[in-house]
This record gives structure tokens, C-alpha cells and sequence, in this order.
């Protein structure tokens, strides 16, 4: 298949295409590089530009002759999200206009879609299925949310297929330590704590240990980047006009914050220091998958199943990157 990525030059959207490439499909990545790095793509088309030009969206995927889209562009910071909603709405919502307009004229009927456990909220104490009420808590869930109603209403105006991927925290990095996650700022808390352990960072901070969890921190379900680039394949593959699919994506292994730092510790062999701050707004208690819909229905399951195997490959590219793509 021919496959447009958008924001395929960011982490997960750079690692589902290179899979994809490496599974026989023809990928082009569509990014604006704002966050995006264009080593990542490793050699693949790249169109330079913002999803808001709809014009260079059907341009593209008329000249590449695009079969699907697997749609990962987004502001994703939570944080910011609070502080800078418009951008997040703009960004995200607007986008998501423009690049289901496109399809629409350029005749393109599949779209995968990079939603986000975050839809789910805070109200959630077990492990959270497919069904689980949504009721998100910070802006960036809110607008993640109403994309995936947008996509609803114009796959039912429109015969178009969807695939929504609600997946957990992306984490890990490619076990050869070419490729890995590199954001400005960074704000995922696995590389903020291993770049404490390189000394990239003065002081590590844990937001909140008075949540209504174990040890009063927040606690996420991690999973593998190479995984989650796995089941957007196999969902990807099943896909046509008439698909209605939602899947978690997850390992249904919840982690709280200092589980995370100590699981660095073993990793790494450091001791790691750590002050407690006031909780972060928009920040959920615990978001931990039901992934047993997509185990079932798509026959996959996650290779990396330890914390400590999944930090190991980050620490590997964090250790050789420090400045991610781009050399001192």
C-alpha cells in the first residue's frame, strides 16, 4: 500500500514508517519539522509542510498515488495544552480538517488515527477497555476526543474507513540505537529522567505523590515504540472503506512515577535524586489498558513485556544521542 504519514517525521509517526517501509509498504511522511526530525525518515519522501495547506495535501497524495493515511500529526504536550489551549485546538482540530478535506478530494478512503489514552480522563480505577466512559481532563485529550468525532462523522457522510488507535505511553527507542525519541523541550517523563542520569538536567522532578494510587504518584502503561508501529501495521493492513475499528493499544501493566525512576536505576546503575512538586494540571491518575479487544480481534501482543527491557533501549540511544538527531 501506499501510505501518507502525517507527522512522520516525529517519534512514533517516524518509527511506524520506517516499519511500514520495511514490510513491503511505500511510506511518504508529511511534516512541518516544527518538532519533527528529518533524519528520522531515513531517506523516505518528505513532504515539508503544514497540515493546515489542504492544497498540498491532495497535491500529495495525488502525486504518490496514496492509499491510506495513518494520521499522527498533533501538539501533544498536556501541559501546554493547559497553558496554550487555542494552539492545541487549532493544531489539532484545524489540522485534522484540513487533512480529512484532502482525503475527500483527493478520493483517499482510509485513515488510521493516533488517539491517545488521555480521552479516558481521570475517573477510571481499573484497567480501561475500548468502552470505558470518555471524559478527558486537559485540553490536549479534549482535542484528541473531538477529532475522533470528527472522523466518526465523515466516515458516515462519506464511506470513509477509520481505525482509531488509542494507544499508552510511547516509550523506548530502536534496539540498535539509531533512531529514538527526541523532543525540544522534552517532557516524557523516561527520557527526562535518563537525561537527569546523563547530566543534562540540574534537578528531577516528580509532580504529586497524593493521587489515589499505590505510592500517591502517577501511574501510565508503557509500551514499546517498535510495538505500537506493529499493531498500526496490522491494523493498518486490515483496513477498507467500510472500516469502524477502536483499539487500546497497550501492555495492561500500569507503572507509577517512582516505579519509572527506579526502574532507571536498575538500568542505568545510578542513584537517582528526585524533589516532590505540586501536581501538574491536566495530569490523570492512572491510565492503564484493557488491551484483550485488539489481542483478540487483531492476534497481537506486545514483544517488549518488562519496564526494564523497554528503558534499556532508550538508555542505549540516550547515552549516544544527547542531542538526539544533530551533532554538538
Amino acid at each position: 500500500m501506499n501510505i501518507l504519514i502525517t507527522g512522520g517525521a516525529g517519534y512514533v509517526g517516524s518509527t511506524c514508517l520506517r516499519y511500514l517501509a520495511g514490510n513491503g509498504h511505500k511510506v511518504v511522511a508529511f511534516d512541518d519539522l516544527r518538532k519533527g526530525h528529518e533524519p528520522a525518515v531515513d531517506g523516505h519522501p518528505l513532504v515539508k509542510g503544514d497540515i493546515a495547506d489542504t492544497a498540498l495535501l491532495v497535491e500529495t497524495m495525488r502525486k504518490y498515488d496514496i492509499d491510506g493515511v495513518m494520521h499522527f500529526a498533533a501538539a501533544t504536550d498536556v501541559g501546554e495544552s493547559v497553558t496554550i489551549p487555542e494552539y492545541h485546538y487549532g493544531n489539532n482540530i484545524g489540522g485534522t480538517l484540513s487533512l480529512l478535506n484532502a482525503m475527500l478530494e483527493a478520493g483517499v478512503k482510509r485513515i488510521l488515527f493516533s488517539s491517545t489514552c488521555a480521552t479516558y480522563g481521570e475517573s477510571q480505577k481499573e484497567p480501561m477497555a475500548e468502552d470505558t466512559p470518555q471524559e478527558p481532563c486537559s485540553p490536549y485529550a479534549r482535542s484528541k476526543l473531538t477529532v475522533e468525532w470528527m472522523i466518526k462523522d465523515f466516515a458516515e457522510a462519506h464511506e470513509l474507513g477509520y481505525t482509531l488507535l488509542r494507544y499508552f505511553n510511547a516509550a523506548g527507542a530502536d534496539p540498535e540505537g539509531t533512531f529514538g525519541e527526541a523532543h525540544d523541550p522534552e517532557f516524557h517523563l523516561i527520557p527526562v529522567v535518563l537525561q537527569f542520569c546523563l547530566g543534562q538536567r540540574d534537578k528531577l522532578y516528580v509532580f504529586g505523590n497524593d493521587y489515589d494510587t499505590p505510592d500517591g504518584t502517577c501511574v501510565r502503561d508503557y509500551i514499546h515504540v517498535n510495538d505500537l508501529a506493529s499493531a498500526h501495521q496490522i491494523a493498518l493492513e486490515r483496513m477498507t472503506p467500510k472500516t469502524r475499528e477502536i483499539f487500546n493499544v497497550g501492555t495492561g501493566d500500569g507503572q507509577s512515577v517512582l516505579e519509572i525512576i527506579e526502574a532507571c536505576r536498575r538500568v542505568t546503575g545510578m542513584e537517582i535524586p528526585y524533589e516532590l512538586t505540586p501536581r501538574r494540571p491536566g495530569d490523570a491518575p492512572l491510565l492503564v489498558a484493557n488491551g484483550d479487544y485488539m489481542r483478540a480481534t487483531l492476534d497481537w501482543a506486545p514483544k517488549y513485556d518488562t519496564i526494564d527491557a523497554i528503558i534499556g533501549t532508550a538508555w542505549q540511544w540516550h547515552k549516544s544521542h544527547h542531542n538526539g538527531y544533530y551533532v554538538e
